[in-house]
């Protein structure tokens, strides 16, 4: 349902975007997000996106630096990560929540129905 893509590794300041190609008509019922896992922590939230009309919502640790977006044409929901530092290093991981509920964010993991397989970005000082 959900195949991401895009992670790498960069130098602390640099920018990536990851994408993740969504099976038709995921994006347009489902409420989607971005999560993130470091070696030893729990997965936590990181972005997320609701169905519309269009309201998103970012941790504190990324705002103003990440930016979630999603293009219907491609089916495709993206993660703009710029300006970033080594403890944004994890495995990142898209989700989307088949929602019946408009303009909501969901921010708790245990919400979403559908993942993809993860994608790591690592960070270097």
């Amino acid at each position: 349902q959900l195949q991401a893509s895009g992670g790498g590794l960069v130098q602390t300041g640099d920018s990536l975007r990851l994408s993740c190609t969504a099976s038709e008509g995921i994006l347009g019922r489902c409420a989607l997000g971005w999560f993130r896992q470091a070696p030893g922590k729990e997965r936590e939230f990181v972005a997320g996106l609701s169905r519309r009309p269009d309201k998103t919502e970012y941790a504190d640790s990324v705002k103003g630096r990440f930016s979630i977006s999603r293009d219907y044409a491609k089916n495709t929901v993206y993660l703009q990560m710029n300006n970033l530092k080594p403890e944004d290093t994890a495995v990142y991981y898209c989700a989307a929540e088949d929602s019946l509920s408009f303009g909501v964010v969901f921010t708790s993991y245990t919400r979403y129905d559908y993942w993809g397989q993860g994608t790591q970005v690592t960070v270097s000082s």
